[in-house]
């Protein structure tokens, strides 16, 4: 835990980490006192649960016994395809407790980003609801390790199983660097790969948490995000770092956010902590807001301007705290407004634990004020263990000890880190980060796509939006009918945050001598 500290040297020469050699996630958030608060659930329909450590622990351990009599054994991963609720929560809790690999799913992946992941990792497992479980019926047959499907909405199919499984549960004992999940990250070409994780990573995320919402947690803290468990952000920004600490979560699933919405939860249930992407900020700014009783919000993704923060602290009462990070490697980078000055448009600096540099293509850091790559010099306690089965690409992601993120950035003489762009074809959009590999496999399913690239484009809400560029197939024609077809094939197949919001009908794509699309020539067409 980081120690409140005068200034920001102060912290960094005080920070150490305590990272013992057995540690495990589910055991570690279950440790409190068994009638403390931990999670209060707002329903669809407004209703509120409230769960306490004792039930949560008591719910996993149950989960855990099920799945382990179902034969699951250490290492084997189970999939969690559910949105902000309980049992998604008890899932993850009860996966580190078994011993067993989580990995986090999206709940509106389409059938083709779902056979992916799961196809790839060889989960055998997945906890679901019915809207889960009728899509992985699409595709039972392509996933042949998958032996499980645990639907939370069926009772046969979780409570009663529950209800007769133990609530005591003998957690594996497991090293800080023993695999806990497998987290999914967008590639600039192909299928997206799967950064592993350590159980270690919960203490790994604890300083870059503590830091942007300036010493957390205080007495009172509550935290709440809308963004989703399935995503690093909000499973390892928000839930896990907060039960770490005893601090209880807010979950609500939002159909689409809604700003207006978003201020009557944050007053009704007493949010003082939020991780807030910079488009429900946006999004909010356009909205009413009432009195409140916000203590820190943080904020990542993309670059927040000096006029969005100062309607931060007009509506909120708080310096929005940006930081930065990567599935691989989170939360390294950000700013602190208690104890250091926040400069518009800068990511803000290291955060105590971590080294961040800025790098050249062999690993050198480059001089002050020179833009480079940014990077991460290992060992770090955040830090994946690599990419799940692709060694190539975990060597291909370091130049010596640093692991490069991808992002190009300059340092300047007080430390400060400030964002240049992207060194590769990920779009970012509304606080999502989106490989065009997937988005193109998707569209060269539909009959009419010969080819096709798919690129971001400036989006004043969204920062960018997918927009493809296809060459139609011998026999097809170009219309606005058709564009909207294809928009909507690659919608309900991957995501809804993936499709392309325009579709430009092409007769070629700019190529490379050696056949590879030049995205950065279809960018600047816009």
């Amino acid at each position: 835990m980081l120690a409140r500290a005068e200034s920001y040297d102060a912290a960094r020469a005080a920070f150490r980490w305590r990272v013992p050699d057995r540690f495990n996630i589910g055991v570690d958030v279950t440790r409190h006192p068994q009638d403390r608060l931990a999670l209060i659930h707002v329903g669809a329909d407004g209703s509120v649960e409230e769960h306490t450590v004792g039930a949560v622990a008591k719910a996993s351990n149950r989960l855990a016994n099920v799945l382990t009599a179902h034969g699951l054994g250490r290492g084997d991963r189970v999939g969690v395809l559910l949105p902000q609720r309980p049992e998604t929560a008890v899932a993850h809790v009860a996966a580190y407790k078994a011993g067993l690999v989580a990995v986090p799913l999206f709940a509106l992946f389409g059938p083709d980003a779902l056979e992916y992941r799961l196809r790839d990792s060889g989960a055998r497992a997945v906890v679901t609801d019915t809207a889960g479980r009728a899509k992985l019926e699409e595709i039972r047959d392509a996933l042949p390790d998958l032996s499980l499907i645990l639907d939370v909405d069926r009772p046969a199919d979780y409570a009663d199983l529950l209800a007769r499984a133990s609530d005591a549960f003998a957690a594996v004992d497991t090293a800080a660097d023993d695999p806990a999940l497998i987290i999914y990250t967008s590639g600039t070409t192909g299928p997206p790969k799967g950064a592993l994780h350590g159980h270690r990573v919960l203490l790994g995320h604890l300083p870059g948490v503590e830091w942007p919402h300036e010493f957390f947690p205080q007495p009172g803290d509550r935290f709440w995000t809308p963004a989703d468990w399935a995503w690093i952000g909000g499973l390892l920004d928000v839930l896990l770092p907060a039960w770490h600490h005893g601090v209880p979560v807010v979950s609500h699933r939002m159909a689409k956010f809604d700003p207006e919405a978003a201020f009557a939860l944050i007053r009704q249930h007493g949010i003082r902590n939020m991780f807030l992407p910079p488009t429900a900020l946006k999004l909010m700014r356009q909205a009413p807001a009432p009195a409140m009783a916000v203590r820190s919000i943080g904020s990542g993704g993309e670059t927040l301007g000096a006029e969005l923060l100062e309607w931060g602290r007009a509506t909120f009462g708080v310096t929005i705290n940006e930081f930065y990070g990567q599935t691989e490697c989170n939360l390294v980078v950000g700013n602190n407004a208690a104890i250091m000055d926040v400069r518009p448009g800068s990511m803000g600096r290291a955060i105590p634990g971590h080294t961040v540099a800025v790098v050249g293509d062999a690993g050198g850091v480059v001089p002050t004020g020179e833009t480079g790559v940014i990077a991460i010099r290992r060992p770090d306690a955040v830090m994946f263990l690599g990419y799940w089965n692709d060694p190539a690409a975990t060597a291909a992601k370091f130049a010596g000890d640093w692991l490069k993120t991808g992002d190009t950035g300059r340092m300047d003489a007080d430390g400060y880190l400030w964002f240049v762009g992207r060194d590769d074809d990920v779009i970012t959009s509304a606080g999502y980060r989106i490989g065009p590999g997937e988005i193109e496999d998707s569209l060269m399913r539909h009959p009419a796509v010969a080819l096709a690239a798919a690129v971001g484009v400036p989006d004043p809400v969204r920062t960018e939006r997918v927009k493809a560029f296809v060459v139609l197939a011998e026999g097809h024609a170009g219309s606005e009918a058709l564009a909207e077809e294809i928009q909507a094939f690659v919608k309900t197949r991957l995501a809804a945050h993936e499709y392309p919001r325009e579709v430009a009908f092409v007769d070629a794509l700019p190529m490379t001598t050696t056949g590879k699309v030049m995205r950065r020539v279809l960018r600047e067409r816009g």
